[in-house]
């Protein structure tokens, strides 16, 4: 993969996803799951840090400063405890002038703990911005 400069995100904390690889079309991201993302004394992670790493992992895919998540479609598959580390790995299903559609898969070794489709628009500006 030819590695590109993050372009999108850049105050993303790493505690939460660390890029690992960026190309055109494509992005990896890992999480490592940490006890204060735990929920139960079992060490369960709260599905929104597996959520948030694969929506980053989006994010990055894109990687443009103003792409902003317009929706989601996700499947949990299986659970994330603390200690995992999560890859997550993008590719780009569409990309028609501002639209893109990006499908993220999380992996726990080889198990599938993820999936998920993210339907990203590229604004003009940023969507704080009047």
């Amino acid at each position: 993969m030819e590695t590109q400069e993050l372009n999108t995100h850049l105050k993303f904390n790493k505690k939460f996803g660390q890029l690992v690889e960026i190309g055109e079309g494509t992005a990896k991201v890992t999480l490592e799951a940490t006890e204060e993302m735990a929920v139960d004394e079992e060490g369960l992670i709260h599905g929104g840090f597996t959520f948030g790493a694969a929506d980053f992992c989006a994010m990055a895919t894109v990687n443009d400063p103003y792409v902003v998540l317009v929706r989601s479609q996700c499947e949990f598959m299986a659970p994330v405890k603390v200690g995992n580390v999560v890859e997550f790995v993008s590719e780009t299903l569409l990309k028609e002038k501002r639209k893109h559609e990006i499908k993220v898969t999380g992996y726990l070794n080889e198990i599938k703990v993820f999936e998920g489709i993210f339907g990203c628009v590229v604004l003009d500006k940023h969507v704080l911005k009047k």
